[in-house]
Formats: structure tokens, C-alpha cells, sequence
């Protein structure tokens, strides 16, 4: 597998004409970049904004990370989901300040040992703050190089992936962070996803095959998905003198340590709701709302009915917060904030 030697000198001066001006290329802080490329995973670019000025107006450095609780972790990445990764950051701000004085590390096997990065995070890192020749090698970065070769190997292949990263290495010019952004945006914009490729506007169209053979549309391949599980629950918004009940999910598993709305498996009818509040030692007065959403996690489909319940007395072994208290303290996975948006309580 050969990269074209001139793709660095097709890329970084389009790069540096058209590049986007986002908030974690306005420096090279190792932390800002770390931050950034942990909520881009599974996240646009766009959505992700507004988290990252919020995230580090919060935590400013390592060490604030390190010393931050849980929950204002949780709050700060409501929303995002995936939250696993937001647990690791603070794992690995922990173990910079207790191995390495608070300073991140500069080599490679040393950015890649921290807990929640792998290859593609610890090349983005090393390459963009300090202009190692390290790939940083992800689907935008899978989809440019299939289709240079016209290469039909799924691009979940973890070997294939091993052999792009080795490949690009091979020709990384000194600008290495430059260059590793420069392949990013060429994935995301001109040969992007979900839209079809603008090949006529590509820097690389003369080294690209694909391009040339007007057969881009059909790279990269991808291994046939496997069909999530589908899983019926109900969603019981309780609410009592303006106080809203509320648990922790368990500390392990989907969401986990999340807070979230009661709920149950099944989707329950009237009478069933009603039995389930009375069995939970709750008083119902009132259902006053009944509504169907779905939420889609990466192999789980949750098809959701909430019941929205007034009952006259608390109970049930929850948490029961204020609106305020929930907006301000209580991070609610989107799974369930879709129903506390739809009352107009936030």
C-alpha cells in the first residue's frame, strides 16, 4: 500500500485556504485538542461547539479536571452521550497529575496509555500539538484513502486500519499537525460523508482513482451492520407539588450512573401504569399525558412510551428534585431528556 508522495503538497495549501475556523484550532494546547477530539467522536462537529467553550470555561486545565465530581462532569456532557468517555478524561487527567506533574505527555506510547485514548486520539494529539509523524486515522481519514485506491477492504478492518496509518506515516511532511487536519477536513467537507463526493473541487483529484473513474460514491465499503435488539419500556415523568421523581441508573452497564426517569420494560397500558405507581407506594391523582419516542443507542433500539403522572404523595425510594434542580444539577441522558423537554420544564 503507497501513498502518493505528492499528497501533502496537494493538501496543505488547499488547507490552509479553506479551512474551517473552529475553537480547537485557534491553538496548540494538548489539552484543548484532547478535549475537542474525545467529544467528536460520535458528535458533529456543529453540536460540539457550544460543549467545548462550556467544558473548558468549567475546567480550564488538567488539574481542574482531575478534581472535578462526577456529577458536574455528567452535567457538563448532557447530552453528548457516550458518557463512558467523559469518566475516562477524568481518569486520565488523574493519572497525568499523579505520573507526570499535571504536564501531557509528549510521546506517543505515553499519550496512548491514557485511559479513553486510542490510536486515532493519540495521533490527532501527537501530530496537532506537537508535529509528530503520527496518522491520526478515522472514517473521514478511511474515506479519502479508499478511495485514492479504489480499495474495496472494509474499512472496519482493524489491519487495514493499522496499514493506512503505516502508509500515510511514510509520507508526512514536517507541518505533521497541519497535514493530519488537512486530511480531517478533506473527509468532512469536499469528500464527505452521507452527501456525495464534490470530486471537480478535490485538491487530490488528479491522485485520486476513484475520482478519476467516477466511481467515488461507492468508498468506502463497510462490513454489513448487524440489526439492533429492540427493547419496549415505559417512562413514568412523576411529578408532586412540583417536585419531579428521579434515580440513579447503576454504576455499570448502558448509562451508567446516569440519572433517569422510573421506568419499566414493556409498554404499558393505563391500568399497568397505574398498578406500577401504586406499587412503587406512590398516591396517583392524574395522568395527563401519554407520548411515544425512541431512542437509538449503538446496538440497542429503545422504543419508549412516557406516562406523565401527578400523584399526591412522594415516595418509591427516589430522588425528587425541582425543575430548577434538574436543570441546573441533574445530568439526564438524552434517552430521557426528550421527555422532560416536551413539558416545557427546561
Amino acid at each position: 500500500m503507497n501513498i502518493p508522495q505528492q499528497l501533502p503538497q496537494a493538501l496543505l495549501p488547499w488547507y490552509d485556504q479553506v479551512r474551517r475556523d473552529l475553537p480547537w484550532r485557534q491553538d496548540r494546547d494538548p489539552y484543548h485538542i484532547w478535549i475537542s477530539e474525545i467529544m467528536l467522536q460520535q458528535t458533529r462537529v456543529e453540536a460540539v461547539k457550544g460543549y467545548y467553550a462550556r467544558f473548558l470555561e468549567a475546567l480550564p486545565t488538567i488539574e481542574a479536571l482531575a478534581q472535578a465530581e462526577e456529577e458536574q462532569l455528567h452535567k457538563l456532557w448532557e447530552g453528548l452521550g457516550y458518557y463512558s468517555r467523559v469518566r475516562n478524561l477524568k481518569k486520565a487527567a488523574v493519572m497525568i497529575m499523579e505520573r507526570y506533574g499535571g504536564v501531557f505527555p509528549r510521546e506517543y506510547e505515553k499519550i496512548l496509555a491514557l485511559p479513553g485514548i486510542g490510536g486515532y486520539t493519540a495521533g490527532a494529539i501527537a501530530s496537532i500539538a506537537f508535529d509528530q509523524k503520527r496518522a491520526a486515522v478515522d472514517g473521514n481519514v478511511l474515506r479519502v484513502v479508499t478511495r485514492l485506491w479504489e480499495d474495496p477492504t472494509p474499512i472496519e478492518d482493524t489491519a487495514f486500519k493499522k496499514q493506512v496509518c503505516q502508509a500515510l506515516e511514510a509520507v508526512y511532511p514536517p507541518e505533521a499537525g497541519k497535514f493530519t487536519q488537512a486530511l480531517m477536513e478533506l473527509g468532512a467537507t469536499i469528500c464527505g460523508p452521507d452527501r456525495g463526493p464534490r470530486c471537480g473541487e478535490c485538491p487530490c483529484y488528479a491522485l485520486c482513482a476513484a475520482g478519476r473513474h467516477g466511481t467515488a460514491g461507492a468508498f468506502p465499503v463497510r462490513a454489513p451492520k448487524r440489526p439492533r435488539r429492540q427493547e419496549d419500556r415505559t417512562v413514568f415523568i412523576v411529578s408532586c407539588d412540583g417536585r419531579f421523581a428521579l434515580e440513579k441508573r447503576p454504576k455499570t452497564g448502558l448509562l451508567a450512573g446516569l440519572w433517569q426517569f422510573p421506568n419499566a420494560e414493556g409498554k404499558l397500558e393505563v391500568p399497568q401504569a397505574l398498578a406500577w405507581a401504586e406499587a412503587q407506594g406512590l398516591r396517583p391523582k392524574e395522568i395527563f399525558r401519554q407520548t411515544e419516542r425512541d431512542h437509538i443507542f449503538t446496538h440497542i433500539h429503545w422504543k419508549m412510551r412516557g406516562i406523565y403522572l401527578e400523584v399526591t404523595a412522594t415516595g418509591g425510594g427516589f430522588t425528587w428534585l425541582t425543575a430548577r434542580q434538574i436543570q441546573d444539577q441533574a445530568a439526564l441522558p438524552t434517552a430521557f431528556r426528550q421527555f422532560w423537554e416536551e413539558i416545557g420544564n427546561v
